[in-house]
């Protein structure tokens, strides 16, 4: 079989609620038929997620610090990158941050704290900053905080959150590369409660950190079981000073190939083309979102800029989608 045939094959398989193994997805993210790989992935998208794109703003709302010592992330203590590091936010500036968001278009606002898991200090203003951004902005809050109890989860969602993010960063196999102060498992623990108390789960991971093409698929399959409700695929930037500095980029087909890939695996769920898009992909964001992709982060990210959400916004309308 031809592999365009092939494609379209795998295609109409998940189109009937079927889903494709391991083996079939080596070899969708074998090809060189990257046009017919992306057609197909676009089909999928459109028919479970419809021509929306889910459009989200980040805040860094406390800044480094964090103890843990992930290899890309330019705000563990193990490594000295000269980023700006602060406290937690006071709870009027995030709310004037969320305020700016929603005037930009965005249509959710996740706040993200270098956490290994939160002070009950932090926790508690947390809460606080959660209730006045819903009483003030009205808007969609979503929070990535580190490791969670399910007490706190619960918290989480009296207050309205809608989705917590945890990624699971890379494939078990790959993971002791890049970090060693805690264990895949804690994050898949993570995920599990954050199911348990009832919130959406967004979870993904990083692509270009020096994993295999069979490695970005365990990634995959593992976030598949988990059942998210949205999947951000980050694209390695080695920041300076991390261990990953210096890392050679991975190729923009590469990553066009794996989120069409990646939604083959995770057909219903938002995925979301996050960290390292406007860099790697330069004007190819757009094939992204013809190419599996259903949702991006807008305005920057923790540590490092992004496209202003006027020009994401414009890009969304100019290839026929609608931003939600």
């Amino acid at each position: 079989m031809s592999d365009s045939a092939f494609i379209v094959d795998c295609m109409n398989k998940v189109l009937q609620g079927g889903k494709v193994t391991f083996e079939e997805a080596e070899r969708l993210l074998a090809t060189k038929d990257i046009a017919t790989l992306a057609d197909c992935a676009n089909t999928i998208t459109r028919k479970f997620n419809g021509d929306v794109v889910d459009v989200e703003a980040l805040l860094n709302a406390k800044s480094g610090r964090c103890p843990e010592d992930c290899s890309f992330c330019a705000q563990s203590t193990f490594y000295e990158t000269g980023i700006n590091k602060y406290p937690l936010l006071p709870t009027e500036e995030v709310v004037e941050q969320a305020k700016h968001a929603k005037d930009d278009g965005a249509t959710s606002f996740c706040l993200v704290c270098a956490y290994r898991a939160a002070p009950d200090r932090d926790f508690d203003q947390l809460c606080d900053t959660i209730t006045a951004i819903k009483k003030q902005v009205g808007t969609e809050v979503n929070v990535s905080l580190g490791f969670m109890t399910l007490e706190r989860a619960r918290k989480l969602k009296s207050l309205g959150v809608k989705r917590y993010n945890h990624n699971l960063e890379a494939a078990e196999s790959y993971f002791s590369k890049i970090c060693s102060t805690h264990e895949f498992q804690d994050r898949v623990n993570t995920a599990r409660i954050v199911k348990q108390a009832g919130l959406e789960l967004c979870c993904g991971g990083i692509i270009g950190m020096g994993e295999s093409a069979r490695q970005r698929l365990e990634l995959a399959f593992s976030i598949a079981m988990l059942n998210p409700d949205e999947v951000p695929i980050n694209i390695l930037i080695g920041r300076q000073g991390t261990p990953l500095e210096g890392y050679d980029p991975i190729q923009p087909e590469d990553a066009i190939k794996t989120i069409a890939v990646w939604r083959f695996i995770i057909p219903k769920t938002i995925l979301k083309i996050a960290g390292g898009r406007e860099v790697h992909l330069e004007d190819q964001g757009k094939l992204a979102l013809k190419a599996g992709a259903n949702g991006i982060i807008t305005g920057g990210y923790l540590t490092t800029g992004g496209n202003r959400a006027e020009k994401d916004l414009a890009m969304i309308k100019e290839i026929g989608l609608q931003a939600s």
